[in-house]
């Protein structure tokens, strides 16, 4: 599947030769088209409110189409979904390769597509790939960081308006936040999200009825949400609460106020999928890519507690 097709010459005294000479015309060399599959499986309202994917794809779309090499995008509604498309895709040859995105701790995903002879590039932790190449961010490290941020400017009731339970990365960073939480003697409230604007004001509400002076949030439509929620009890971002999105974008910085952001080069992580896709189809060995790391962007959502 995706191999060159190889060149195929006229055989002697077949046409090519209008003067009947004989002679081969080799026909030029062609390469079958490649497509990289990348399933989502995600409520489409929350995909289009959300800008990773966007980004994301933009990177892999920027490696990925110098080299021919298309990416075929579906939305589904749950992970059974997901695997049954893996399986069409392979049965029908449609893809040469595919990317998968919110592991989970011993995925199933993994083993299928390795069974099904699809190239994978996984998006997440290494402990996650079972051996997969990886493009992956230090979501415990980074976790750690915006609790430190925080401590550091006074705040010692600390919300977190996490992302679905399963995914690995939302287990990694509640572990770092919980981990850095612990470490400074700070109170570490918890409410779950699902990366929706809606979900986000829900669990906002949820933890202001116990008092954080701060809360992080996993995306940055969430933390729109908790924007939204706190102006209607009357909570003064940041003067009553300070708030920090996870993943910044033009939606950070339009804001009113602006959100302070743990910000990801996600248009990086997207070009290091697309090289960890194309080396995955040449058949070279597994490799572990890291991402340029986050840092936090401070804007006017945060403020020193008084």
């Amino acid at each position: 599947m995706g191999n060159p097709k190889g060149s195929v010459g006229n055989p002697k005294g077949r046409g090519g030769d209008p003067k009947g000479r004989g002679g081969a015309r080799e026909e030029p060399v062609t390469q079958a088209p490649r497509r990289v599959g990348l399933v989502l499986a995600r409520a489409a309202q929350v995909l289009g409110e959300e800008p990773y994917y966007h980004e994301f794809l933009e990177g892999v779309e920027r490696v990925l189409t110098p080299a021919a090499v298309s990416v075929l995008v579906q939305v589904v509604t749950d992970r059974d979904a997901e695997n049954a498309t893996y399986e069409r895709w392979a049965e029908q040859r449609r893809v040469d390769g595919v990317i998968l995105v919110d592991l989970a701790m011993a995925d199933d995903r993994v083993p299928l597509v390795t069974g099904l002879g699809l190239p994978a590039v996984v998006i997440g932790d290494p402990s996650t790939a079972q051996g997969l190449p990886t493009v992956w961010t230090d979501d415990a490290g980074f976790a750690a960081e915006a609790v430190g941020y925080l401590a550091g400017i006074g705040h010692r009731v600390i919300g977190h308006v996490t992302g679905p339970p399963q995914f690995a990365h939302t287990q990694l960073r509640q572990r770092g936040l919980a981990a850095e939480a612990d470490a400074r003697g700070l109170t570490l409230l918890v409410a779950e999200g699902d990366y929706s604007f809606e979900g986000g004001r829900a669990a906002t509400a949820e933890l202001l009825r116990q008092g954080p002076t701060a809360i992080v949030f996993d995306n940055d439509v969430m933390a729109l949400g908790g924007l939204a929620a706190a102006a209607e009890r009357d909570r003064t971002v940041p003067a009553d609460l300070s708030v920090v999105a996870w993943d910044d974008s033009a939606q950070c910085q339009l804001a009113v106020p602006a959100l302070s952001a743990m910000s990801h080069d996600v248009e990086r992580i997207g070009e290091l999928a697309g090289r960890a896709m194309l080396a995955a189809m040449a058949g070279e060995p597994a490799t572990v890519y890291q991402a340029p790391p986050a840092h936090m962007v401070v804007r006017d959502s945060t403020h020193p507690l008084d």
